[in-house]
């Protein structure tokens, strides 16, 4: 068992070894930092999104702005669009789960608001629908996903696909890449 534990160490270490590596991923994250300082600066909003897994870690970086990273300070506006199961429940049965994250970019994004769509696969097809919304509602769109990038690519002005095919290596590498931007933001906006 100690074998299989080194192992799936390895591969979490290999992932992120490719990452650091990435000139261009690195670019993108760095362009991220930029844009949520901007959107903050200008009174705007961020706004989270995932399923299962990536709806956690979602709600977990909307909590890093709203609460706190590492400074004591004043809160940041953001917020995991799956924490109303009321209005999760009725929209995927009124409508349809691929409606429930779009439907709600519509009711409340704004202009200049932001919004994080995290799917390993990039294909997440209530993800996709609430990237083409808030697109078409003059948000800007960043997408966290695996290798491959799958139909969010075509969707987001912003695109960190984290190289690998392994759901929970790219998982790790979404909470990491969060932590990196929420530190980042949080020195930026403060300092």
């Amino acid at each position: 068992m100690q074998d299989k534990i080194k192992s799936i160490v390895q591969q979490s270490v290999t992932t992120k070894q490719m990452l650091l590596e990435n000139e261009d991923l690195l670019k993108s994250i760095e362009a991220i930092v930029l844009e949520i300082v901007l959107a903050f600066r200008a009174g705007n909003r961020v706004y989270f999104c995932g399923n299962g897994g990536s709806a956690a870690d979602a709600q977990h970086l909307a909590a890093e702005f709203s609460g706190r990273f590492y400074k004591d300070r004043l809160a940041l506006p953001a917020e995991a669009l799956h924490c109303n199961t009321s209005y999760l429940t009725a929209v995927a049965n009124d409508y349809g789960y691929e409606h429930v994250y779009a439907r709600l970019i519509e009711g409340v994004g704004q202009p200049g608001d932001i919004l994080v769509g995290l799917s390993t696969s990039g294909n997440s097809v209530n993800i996709l629908e609430a990237l083409m919304k808030a697109r078409r509602k003059g948000m800007t769109t960043v997408g966290l996903t695996g290798e491959e990038g799958g139909k969010m690519r075509e969707e987001c002005n912003f695109l960190v696909n984290v190289p690998s095919k392994d759901t929970p290596r790219i998982q790790e590498c979404h909470i990491m890449i969060g932590h990196i931007i929420c530190e980042l933001v949080e020195s930026q906006y403060f300092d």
